[in-house]
């Protein structure tokens, strides 16, 4: 059965108070069986703004026009690779799910054409009383649970993918009461422009793993060449060694706001600087921002010691985000 376009503009309406015979809204446990700030990031939210502009729901600049649910992204490709489980947000039955669609980057040459298939592989849940979860962007070929079925909390039903309307792996997760989108972070969408905290549909645990953050680092590392956004992405950058042509000292975050200035530092043995940058203010938020600095091999070769990179972020003066990391050569 077909999904609902996943791209559609996003309409919110306020949630009236539940009548005696309808069902409570769900509380939702993570989704996804990996740890926020370690092995996954939320690198977008809901777009709680009704019109051409964005505003996820603290009042920020993490979303995308229109864009209906929380992207919950790996930190790259080779996480992917290695299988990830999508899972049952809360008890429910299966009632819709879509398999078979082919998983390429959206631009990349070759890529199929995913008109009115935009979610991708996906998994409709009904949760009772008007309310369901949908799953996006799943692998080809990993889900697990049928028509019918049903399922509770933490219930495995695939693996994070990259089928759909996507640039890079993630779940998309979209919460439905009726045929309006919710955003669980922050339900009532009486007055969109509101950034007040709200209870939530998370249960207990996932809130507290959930914490709203302005910048985190998805990838940081050494490499022996200079790479680009989709070498980060593909995972499994060779690392520096004493034979390195380069030491590449690289650093890719998400959710950089305007104003922001990158800065990064990389020192050799006994703390001399060998390479030192530090960017422009940003002009537009970055869902992703890939930094790097190097020096080439001296004609000596390295210097044997212990050799550093420090990653900062500057933010009204302050260091908002930072990353140190040691190699030895």
């Amino acid at each position: 059965m077909a999904f609902r376009p996943l791209l559609a503009l996003v309409f919110f309406a306020a949630l009236a108070p539940a009548a005696a015979t309808q069902t409570a809204p769900p509380s939702l446990s993570f989704p996804l069986a990996c740890t926020l700030g370690r092995t996954c990031e939320i690198q977008h939210y809901v777009d709680r703004d009704p019109g051409p502009g964005t505003r996820d729901y603290r009042c920020g600049p993490q979303t995308y026009e229109g864009h209906s649910g929380i992207d919950i992204r790996l930190m790259d490709m080779a996480a992917q690779r290695r299988g990830v489980s999508v899972l049952a947000a809360a008890p429910g039955r299966v009632v819709r799910l879509r398999d078979g669609v082919a998983e390429r980057v959206i631009g990349q040459p070759g890529a199929a054409d995913v008109n009115s298939q935009e979610c991708g592989n996906g998994v409709v849940i009904d949760h009772g009383g008007g309310w369901e979860t949908q799953y996006c962007h799943m692998a080809m070929g990993s889900i697990v649970v049928k028509v019918g079925q049903p399922v509770v909390a933490g219930t495995p039903i695939g693996r994070v993918g990259l089928s759909g309307k996507t640039e890079f792996p993630h779940l998309h997760l979209t919460v439905r009461h009726g045929s309006e989108v919710v955003d669980p972070f922050a339900p009532d969408a009486s007055d969109p422009a509101s950034c007040r905290a709200q209870p939530g549909l998370w249960t207990a645990q996932a809130k507290a793993q959930m914490s709203y953050h302005r910048g985190q680092v998805l990838n940081a590392g050494f490499t022996d060449r200079q790479v680009g956004m989709s070498d980060v992405e593909n995972g499994g950058l060779k690392g520096a060694t004493a034979a390195a042509p380069w030491l590449i000292f690289y650093v890719r975050a998400t959710g950089l706001l305007a104003g922001d200035e990158a800065e990064l530092e990389l020192k050799g043995p006994g703390g001399a600087v060998l390479a030192k940058s530090r960017q422009p203010p940003l002009q537009n938020w970055r869902a992703q921002d890939l930094r790097l600095i190097g020096k080439r091999k001296p004609p000596t070769g390295w210097a044997p010691g212990l050799y550093t990179g420090d990653y900062r972020v500057w933010r009204q003066g302050k260091v908002a985000l930072g990353q140190h990391l040691e190699v030895r050569l």
